[in-house]
């Protein structure tokens, strides 16, 4: 537990606490001492001093002339209000695979003929409860780092008894709010790592970042700055790999010590990975995670789309074309025959591949969550869970930095979901005025992953039937002539377990001008034509996604990631089916100067694209 909550935290949300009385005894083990991993700067971070007052301003009656804090009457806004969706507006899909959809392209429809509800955050409560105390005077006001208290605690609570109920070290874990992943990786890049310095370091003090060879590439902008070794890690359908040549044993046993230190920290996403839309199966987590502690490797799992989980999209499903290539039974599958230890309370839940919490019986996970998928990127919201000792080093990081998150942000989403304590003191999103409360989040997380699913199938359905060029002609022989039905194989892919993308691996070798121009020009040319007014579809190069300049020139040509999640479904499917269209027409074309003249063309256009990939 942080220090600087103790006077505020009730007992009953402790998962030490909730373990003893189900128990008698704690017995797991202690989380590890990650201390050594700490950079300098924050080895010698102190508790703020202005926000230990903080804890005194709670008490009733107190006559606060300490703080620099402006009065509410002051503040312009006397309430905020919205119009928000009711929980149900959306029709979840089926949580197994065996149990699909049955019109997998079926439109989008509302549940409830009430889609909405006024929510309200009144100025001023006289709740008594700070844990429950939604209003400006508290939202708007200076805080404490780890976020506006009635958000935090739900959040807290709903992280250790529903998502991860089994984290098999003493105690559970510890949360602090964050302005959104990017600032979570952010505050864990500078509590886990020291800055290096060419011209002043020597290469022995050099630190590394483990990625997947191709990944979210904002991770490494953030990270390249530092310093650090950007290291590769091969992948395949589920993820990063963890042996086999370029796994990730294989990189750590074999680290070359003349480019730096042996890298100790991972940045990977998990689930619908970005860009591969690959999902790490239990087994696969385990096997990291023995990895990570044979080399004392600490995990950053970024999971901005754990709730968007296919089942649908599993080879197992009898409703799936049975032709792709390189299809693995991952994640679903595994958890599908796989009873949890402890159940979450809500079977959508329990049927998700877990975090890498649930493995994580050192305590070297941090865990990156985030309300960009499942509310609005625009909130700027997020948290961290991650042992109480590391938690408390990125608290003080925050403290001096970002402090909490915006309270006009903090405080809606804690309306919207905890609600007023009555009806007279704001409004919640629920029906009668109360919030949604976990059964209703939980629902609106069901709801939305059936939304993203049905475009998840239009999009791969589409792509499944025009992935191969059939091309007819005649043969000759001394007596007949026959006619010849030839396919040509454009493109292959994988359907996404989970996420937001379709990672498409596109065959150049079979154009017909594969031999006459390089395969990046190729590539680009293609990308350029597809964004012509014939076809006017934007697709993400897969160059744009590979973390090195090595792997961007042996292999990243060659990929396309499509966003399915981006636009309605209709809009789906017509873009789809353009991409497809554009693809086509492109393999028909014979002529080198038409490529050269498209691939001119596309080069300083295709270098702006790193503005569209989509955040984490």
């Amino acid at each position: 537990m942080l220090p600087s909550l103790s006077s505020h935290i009730s007992p009953s949300i402790s998962p030490a606490t909730a373990m003893e009385t189900s128990t008698g005894i704690d017995k797991r083990p202690e989380p590890i001492d990650l201390s050594q991993h700490y950079s300098k700067t924050t080895k010698n971070r102190a508790a703020s001093n202005i926000k230990q007052f903080y804890k005194y301003f709670t008490i009733p009656g107190i006559g606060n002339l300490a703080g620099g804090m402006p009065y509410v009457n002051n503040f312009p806004f006397d309430t905020l209000e919205a119009d928000a969706a009711l929980p149900q507006r959306f029709t979840p899909t089926p949580n197994r695979p065996v149990d699909p959809p049955t019109a997998p392209t079926s439109a989008t429809k509302l549940s409830d003929p009430i889609s909405s509800s006024r929510v309200v955050v009144p100025k001023l409560s006289d709740n008594d409860d700070i844990l429950r105390k939604i209003d400006l005077k508290t939202a708007l006001q200076y805080g404490t780092a780890q976020g506006y208290l009635p958000l935090y605690t739900f959040i807290r609570q709903f992280t250790i008894e529903n998502l991860h109920p089994n984290i098999p070290y003493k105690g559970g874990p510890e949360i602090i709010l964050t302005c959104g992943s990017t600032d979570g990786f952010s505050k864990t890049l500078e509590a886990l790592t020291n800055t290096w310095n060419e011209d002043r370091d020597e290469i022995g003090y050099k630190e590394g970042l483990l990625v997947e060879e191709f990944c979210y590439i904002n991770a490494i902008q953030a990270a390249r700055p530092r310093g650090l070794n950007i290291v590769p890690v091969a992948l395949d359908d589920e993820g990063m790999k963890a042996h086999g040549k370029g796994g990730l044993f294989d990189v750590l046993k074999n680290w070359d010590k003349s480019r730096g230190k042996r890298p100790h920290l991972i940045y990977t996403v998990t689930v619908g990975h970005n860009p591969t839309g690959g999902t790490l199966s239990i087994q696969r987590r385990k096997d990291i995670y023995a990895v990570c502690v044979m080399f004392d490797v600490i995990i950053v799992e970024d999971d901005p789309y754990w709730y968007l989980q296919y089942p649908s999209a599993n080879p197992s499903n009898p409703n799936r074309t049975l032709s792709q290539k390189h299809q693995t039974q991952t994640g679903l599958s595994d958890q599908a025959t796989c009873t949890p230890q402890k159940s979450s309370g809500y079977p959508f839940l329990d049927s998700l591949v877990p975090s890498y919490l649930s493995v994580d019986y050192q305590g070297r996970v941090v865990r990156l969550d985030t309300f960009s998928k499942t509310v609005a990127p625009g909130c700027r919201l997020g948290w961290i869970t991650t042992q109480p000792n590391l938690c408390e080093r990125i608290l003080r990081i925050t403290e001096t930095s970002t402090q909490q998150p915006s309270g006009f942000v903090q405080s809606m989403i804690a309306e919207m979901i905890i609600g007023p304590h009555d009806s007279t003191h704001g409004r919640g999103g629920g029906e009668n005025a109360g919030g949604w409360q976990v059964d209703g989040w939980v629902r609106w997380l069901e709801g939305l992953r059936g939304n993203y699913e049905r475009q998840m199938q239009t999009m791969c359905s589409i792509l499944e039937d025009g992935k191969e060029l059939v091309k007819s002609g005649t043969v000759r022989s001394l007596d007949d002539e026959w006619s010849v039905v030839d396919k040509v194989p454009l493109y292959d892919f994988v359907w996404p377990l989970g996420g937001m993308f379709v990672w498409v691996h596109m065959n150049f070798e079979t154009h017909p001008l594969w031999k006459k121009t390089t395969p990046d020009k190729l590539a680009m040319a293609l990308w350029e034509y597809l964004t012509t007014r014939k076809y006017l579809v934007l697709v993400m190069p897969g160059k744009i996604l590979a973390p090195t300049d090595e792997i961007r020139a042996a292999k990243g040509w060659a990929f396309f990631r499509l966003c399915f999640v981006a636009v309605d479904e209709p809009e789906v499917a017509k873009s789809t089916r353009r991409f497809v269209a554009g693809v086509q027409d492109f393999w028909r074309k014979k002529r080198l100067d038409d490529i050269e003249e498209i691939s001119s063309q596309a080069i300083e256009a295709g270098e702006g694209m790193a503005d569209l990939m989509g955040g984490c």
